[in-house]
């Protein structure tokens, strides 16, 4: 027994970490039982073991004890992640496609590395250097690895084009691709501009200022900002933009945490957007720096929000980076808006369902009906101008609500979307008709306000989505022809201009949109809504 007790206590001072053999009778902290365990692991563990999964996996446990948005991710993940904050990545310059397991150019990038050499939309690109990229079910991710590079490196590419009967060989160099979060902005009308941002990054305020600046010399007066299914970015960027529409000294936004000092945002100057009526649009999915510019908005009453209520994050992430490049994203603070609201919908730790709150929403009946809505009065707040009532707690409640459209939305509609039917058409059409349309249509505008899809094409794509195995269901597809018209015609024009033209063609359709331009169309009720009592 003495023996055993020996060799059990070797064992012991063999495991345990150096700072604890000669502290034991000091603190023992939980980093300390981290290290241990994963000394313990290490040594004596059956198996080989990979060190580095075991070390990860503990801390997304970790984190995941905290709140839903404290996150870790590694090298590879945290490198996707940040790239559409900063802007840009190095790549080749194609917007592309995978379709039918071929990589489809749907347009590349002006004045880009592929535009140079001169690869076309259209084409299809079947290798890149020696791997063979057509044919292999890759998911866009790894097609991805093969086209991204350093910048400077070269790719060669393998390209087949209609009509041509050998493959073309490219020679590419990559360089610096910019990634647009201000992609859309237009005239609504002779004084509505309209502007659509997708994320918040880094280059995001000087895309609203160029895009404000164009649209105010095609005599934009009042504004629609879209920020609907935007989840965010990067804080600053909601910061300098909801500074655009704002007086010197107004609040917009300031963060609050145990461990860290309170930091408030306010206009550090007049903006040069203070005058106009405005309508930001927001739905169910617009999250955190979104929440920011429209809580900034409609808290100092400098404009109104139509939609469905928003997501409801009000936590603030730092990044923690590691020399591996893994970063850890941990929560260190609560975001509020000037009215003194906390948005942060609420959550308990390691809480599996806190993302499904929005089939909850759709189950209770909040999407398509205002009156399922409950705040609770003790998060009631008001405006800063107006006094009008608004709640924290859960997201930002638009000023006028507008119910999830379902018209149309049946079995057949969402077949021929969910596998990608719809979109396979829309591109073999295109490939077919690229250089007809282009030639009678001179640009995206006038696509949109003069192309029609004919009860041929309907014919054709209702027979093409047949072949493909969904079976045609006339009740069904008459209940939802006007959508499938409508993205047909979207699609198509996508493909062959640019994101503008597919919004200029959609919007109309989307009934958050409709309801905006109605309102700056009769500024009596735009008034109204902003202040029942104050005309502006």
């Amino acid at each position: 027994m003495k023996f055993r007790n020996i060799i059990l206590s070797a064992i012991a001072v063999i495991a345990m970490p150096p700072c604890i053999v000669h502290a034991q009778n000091l603190e023992f902290l939980p980093v300390h039982k981290l290290q241990y365990a994963d000394q313990i692991i290490e040594r004596f563990y059956v198996d080989t073991v990979n060190a580095d999964a075991i070390v990860e996996a503990g801390i997304v446990s970790m984190l995941k004890k905290l709140d839903p948005h404290s996150q870790y991710s590694n090298a590879e993940e945290t490198r996707e992640f940040t790239e559409p904050l900063t802007g840009e990545f190095s790549g080749i310059g194609v917007q592309f496609n995978m379709a039918t397991d071929t990589v489809y150019v749907i347009q590349t990038i002006a004045g880009g590395p592929s535009e140079k050499v001169g690869i076309r939309a259209g084409d299809r690109i079947v290798s890149a250097n020696d791997t063979i990229i057509a044919g292999r079910k890759m998911k866009n991710s790894e097609v991805m690895k093969r086209l991204r590079g350093p910048k400077g490196s070269i790719v060669n590419l393998g390209v087949v084009r209609r009509g041509v009967p050998d493959t073309l060989l490219f020679r590419v160099t990559r360089d610096n691709i910019p990634i647009y979060s201000v992609d859309v902005a237009y005239m609504v009308n002779p004084t509505t501009g309209y502007v659509r941002i997708t994320r918040f990054s880094e280059t995001t305020a000087d895309e609203m200022r160029k895009a404000l600046s164009r649209l105010r010399k095609e005599g934009m007066k009042d504004l629609i900002i879209d920020l609907q299914d935007n989840s965010g970015g990067v804080l600053s960027a909601a910061v300098e933009i909801a500074e655009m529409f704002l007086d010197k000294s107004d609040t917009i936004v300031y963060t609050k945490g145990d461990k860290v000092a309170p930091m408030y945002f306010a206009a550090e100057k007049s903006g040069d957007y203070r005058n106009g009526n405005i309508v930001v649009l927001v739905n169910q999915y617009s999250a955190s720096a979104s929440e920011i510019l429209a809580g900034a908005i409609q808290d100092n009453d400098r404009g109104v929000v139509v939609g469905r209520r928003t997501f409801g994050k009000g936590l603030v992430q730092r990044p923690f980076p590691f020399p591996d490049g893994s970063m850890i994203r941990l929560t260190v603070a609560r975001y509020y808006t000037p009215s003194g609201r906390c948005i942060q919908k609420p959550y308990e730790a390691d809480d599996d369902d806190y993302f499904q709150d929005i089939v909850h929403r759709y189950k209770s009946g909040e999407l398509t009906n205002a009156d399922s809505i409950h705040f609770s009065s003790d998060n009631l707040y008001h405006t800063l101008r107006f006094k009008r009532p608004v709640y924290g707690g859960g997201g930002i409640m638009p000023d006028k609500f507008v119910p999830l459209d379902t018209v149309g939305n049946n079995a057949y509609f969402r077949n021929i979307i969910a596998r990608g039917i719809l979109y396979q058409f829309c591109l073999k059409y295109v490939e077919s008709h690229r250089n007809e349309l282009k030639s009678e249509y001179a640009d995206g505008q006038k696509f949109a306000e003069h192309f029609a899809v004919s009860d041929s094409l309907m014919e054709s794509f209702v027979k093409y989505a047949e072949s493909d195995g969904v079976e045609p269901d006339e009740n069904q597809i008459e209940e939802c022809k006007t959508l499938v018209r409508n993205l047909i015609k979207g699609y198509i024009g996508r493909d062959l201009y640019d994101e503008e033209t597919f919004y200029r063609i959609y919007n109309p359709t989307n009934p958050v949109y409709s309801q905006a331009v109605l309102l700056l169309a009769n500024p009596q009720e735009y008034r109204a809504l902003l202040s029942p009592s104050v005309v502006r």
